[in-house]
């Protein structure tokens, strides 16, 4: 358990009430990770989320339209607190070859719990991104609500990451392609490693450390070997770069 002290601003547009202001609020969001985690997504509503908390429906909708916005703030909160995370582990980190080493290390051991949120489990919310994350944006009126920005918190935890990836090859064509692919492959992984194991290398039953140290060595190699093409072997820099404990 850790204290990082992080500050998560959402997008109003996703809520009606800010469920941080007030104690219902926030139980409101740590009652809903606990139950979609039990039930599904599909099998999880507000009814059986206000007998949870002793409330009534009512009260909850003073918050959210629904329970699709509800699931959108959650993934929001997800993304913010990754980008923070990514944010404090590069902190005054020069070498960008180490950024993309602490990045890959955020993004392969997201299970863990942050003190300074108390009413938010995100071992909880980790193990919901894996299982039902891409239903966020993975539907029909993806388009619409895009356009009110509701997938803005994963646009920049990507663009941040690209950055990075830029700062070793500034001439790599597909760094926003590239960060995004690390994000889904890391979860694709430890999603199938525990419930689809022929669609990934590794072993299932290792343990959960075993597990994200092969992850983490094949997501690097992933990144670097994908930066290293297309570079003009006379940029000694870039060269220099990706030849660094590699």
């Amino acid at each position: 358990m850790t204290t990082l002290n992080t500050t998560i601003t959402i997008n109003p547009e996703i809520y009606i009430r800010d469920p941080k202001a007030t104690d219902l609020g926030k139980k409101i969001l740590g009652t809903s990770i606990e139950l979609i985690d039990k039930y599904g997504l599909e099998e999880f509503n507000f009814k059986k989320l206000a007998r949870k908390i002793g409330s009534t429906e009512s009260s909850i909708y003073r918050y959210f339209e629904n329970k699709h916005y509800l699931f959108i703030y959650l993934i929001n909160w997800y993304w913010e607190w990754t980008s923070t995370r990514i944010e404090i582990s590069t902190l005054n980190m020069d070498n960008p070859i180490e950024k993309v080493k602490k990045i890959i290390h955020v993004l392969t051991t997201a299970s863990f719990i942050d003190l300074s949120i108390p009413f938010i489990d995100e071992t909880i919310l980790h193990r919901i991104i894996l299982r039902d994350g891409k239903k966020a944006y993975h539907h029909k009126t993806v388009d619409s609500e895009n356009e009110y920005g509701f997938f803005l918190s994963y646009k920049t935890l990507c663009k941040k990451i690209s950055l990075v990836f830029l700062e070793i090859n500034q001439a790599y064509r597909y760094p926003k392609a590239l960060a995004s692919t690390l994000v889904e492959a890391c979860n694709n992984n430890l999603y199938f490693a525990k419930h689809l194991p022929r669609l990934t290398d590794f072993d299932h039953t290792n343990s959960d450390q075993e597990l994200q140290e092969s992850l983490f060595n094949m997501m690097y190699d992933l990144v670097i070997s994908n930066l290293r093409s297309g570079i003009n072997l006379k940029d000694n820099h870039t060269n220099i770069l990706l030849t660094q404990n590699a």
